[in-house]
């Protein structure tokens, strides 16, 4: 194993042979540290927390009691094929969180990318795929192959189906079962994932433009009550925006999706 001098292990502590333990990390009490795991600059993984697999760490985040980072996919499909988790920098994994490798079928990682809370008891399915600053509360669960955006909150007991993509900026309220794909700054609520607006707390918050959001406000509008298909309402406000934001969720509505869209009340 490579443990740079700076580091601080508790002697209870396990770390088998072939790990990589970065400067200034603190490995706790009863923790385990698997042989392929890499861990950056100031890592902290407290006590009785599991770090396995072909898994990477980013700088600065903490593991707390009882995680479970990098065990094997929830896939009955796996064969014991080598495949990766890669976790991003400065990220908070909260007590009794777990998030497994990828899958051969699944591009084979998981990636979590900076400054995500996940708590406590949240899971991150096999080959999922999530942005920057996300939030997801407590207890939830992220099926395989789900794409998360950058800065979507996601509240406490929900469920993203398997495949679902979720756009930057959206969130889920508590209770929230989600089986399609959520376009960018939307807002979802109720027990089985209805699209009721827009997320404009979570705008004004980041300091967008008025004229944005008003933007905005009136694509979404066009997309609930234009004439044509969902797919054709995209299209046209696609071709004649001028907004960034506005270009934002007609490209990601009009991209390949293996899953149909929450479509606008």
């Amino acid at each position: 194993m490579a443990i740079h001098g700076t580091a601080l292990v508790h002697p209870s502590a396990f770390v088998e042979e072939g790990a990589t333990i970065g400067p200034d990390c603190f490995i706790g009490p009863f923790a385990l540290i698997g042989a392929e795991v890499t861990l950056a600059k100031g890592v902290t993984v407290k006590s009785h927390a599991v770090v396995t697999g072909w898994t990477e760490i980013g700088e600065d985040t903490t593991i707390f009691p009882f995680a479970c980072v990098g065990e094997v996919p929830q896939d009955l499909k796996f064969n014991g094929e080598r495949t990766r988790l890669i976790v991003g920098a400065r990220c908070k994994i909260r007590e009794g969180a777990t998030l497994n490798t990828g899958t051969a079928g699944g591009g084979g990682i998981t990636r979590i990318g900076d400054d995500c809370l996940l708590m406590t008891g949240s899971h991150i399915g096999h080959d999922a795929q999530l942005g920057n600053r996300i939030v997801l509360a407590n207890q939830v669960a992220i099926a395989g192959h789900c794409q998360i955006g950058d800065d979507v909150i996601i509240g406490g007991l929900s469920g993203i189906h398997q495949w679902v993509r979720i756009g930057r900026g959206a969130i889920i309220g508590a209770v929230t079962m989600v089986t399609n794909d959520v376009l960018p700054y939307g807002l979802v609520q109720g027990p089985r994932g209805v699209l009721d607006g827009l997320n404009l707390v979570g705008l004004k918050r980041r300091g967008v433009e008025r004229s944005d959001i008003s933007a905005m406000r009136v694509a979404y509008q066009a997309l609930a009550q234009g004439e044509g298909s969902f797919l054709d309402r995209a299209r046209h406000l696609a071709e004649d925006t001028d907004s960034d934001y506005v270009r934002e969720m007609t490209d990601f509505i009009l991209s390949a999706t293996d899953r149909s869209f929450l479509t606008p009340k």
